[in-house]
């Protein structure tokens, strides 16, 4: 591997703002962001993300490539699910398997938006049609997920999951919903009205991922020692799991993509885990598995390892595995 390109990622200033959180929370200090500031700075990358994902699937032309990558992405969220359910079971109960399987087959839209920041710093292109990949990739998971705990508990478990709420809301909760409608704004919108709002969309689109990963380090520092405290499992399961998926698309999309920006949003994608969509959509389904169990494996596990290592890593593999 490159280790130039690790040491520029690991010197991102962003993501030193996410180390700034993990050890304000060791040091005990009483930094913090608040909850309400938190959420409009979530909701406002998602809206940027999608907003400049439109703009820029309105220039692409319609081709094979764009079907092709959709039709992955939908594999993906239904496969890795299914397999993983498998090897989880072998530790955990039949909810938090299928709750963790759903988690590692839907997508982090932070993560993703780290990944088009590193893209950008390097400046290699991508395409506006990965967004909408994205956004198709959060719901497969959690219906698979879901099937899974009803097939395996059979009649038992059909009272514990209210099938229709779950399935509305992973189609319709707030994340997947803008994401989606700030990609078709963006895609109807023209150059000129675009280039009214670029300074919202475009200018400040860095500084706030900055005080958002700052947000997010502080969250994962206060849920990774508890988390520890679970046993290895876990543990390599969060770090072992992205790697395999990773590697695999990294080399897998070859066949279909061409561009290496592409490549590694749709690697970072499947090496990537939910900790916001799939967590509220349990939570309302699968009461009885355990959120302190599938939301630090997401997030105080697999997203550090992917911002920091993981993308230097699955692009010196599509660099060098054509």
């Amino acid at each position: 591997m490159d280790l130039h390109l690790l040491f520029d990622n690991l010197t991102n200033p962003a993501l030193l703002f996410f180390f700034l959180g993990v050890i304000a929370v060791q040091l005990k200090s009483d930094l913090k962001i608040p909850e309400n500031s938190s959420k409009f700075i979530s909701l406002y990358l998602l809206l940027a993300i999608g907003f400049k994902g439109g703009q820029e699937l309105s220039h692409s032309a319609f081709n094979m490539e764009i079907i092709w990558a959709l039709l992955f992405g939908i594999f993906l969220a239904v496969a890795v699910p299914i397999y993983t359910y498998f090897i989880l079971r072998k530790k955990f109960s039949i909810e938090n398997a299928g709750a963790i399987a759903a988690s590692y087959g839907s997508v982090s839209a932070v993560t993703f938006v780290t990944a088009i920041a590193f893209l950008e710093i390097k400046q290699i292109p991508f395409s506006g049609h990965m967004v909408a990949v994205m956004a198709l990739m959060e719901a497969p998971s959690i219906m698979v997920g879901l099937l899974l705990i009803m097939i395996f508990k059979g009649n038992k478990g059909k009272s514990d999951i209210p099938l229709k709420t779950a399935l509305r809301h992973a189609l319709f909760n707030g994340s997947v919903l803008l994401i989606i409608g700030s990609l078709t704004i963006g895609f109807l919108a023209s150059d000129a009205q675009a280039e009214g709002i670029k300074p919202f969309t475009t200018d400040i689109f860095k500084g706030f991922l900055a005080v958002f990963l700052l947000d997010m380090g502080i969250t994962s520092g206060k849920k990774l020692s508890e988390f520890l405290k679970k046993g290895p499992f876990a543990l390599v399961f969060a770090i072992i799991i992205p790697i395999i998926n990773g590697a695999l698309v990294a080399v897998a999309s070859g066949a279909f993509i061409s561009h290496t920006g592409n490549r590694l949003l749709f690697t970072i994608l499947a090496a990537s885990a939910s900790y916001i969509a799939v967590p509220a959509a349990m939570k309302i389904a699968v009461p009885k598995a355990s959120p302190s169990l599938y939301i630090p494996m997401a997030l105080a596990i697999t997203f550090p390892f992917n911002i920091t290592l993981g993308m230097p890593l699955y692009l010196y593999i599509i660099q060098n595995f054509n």
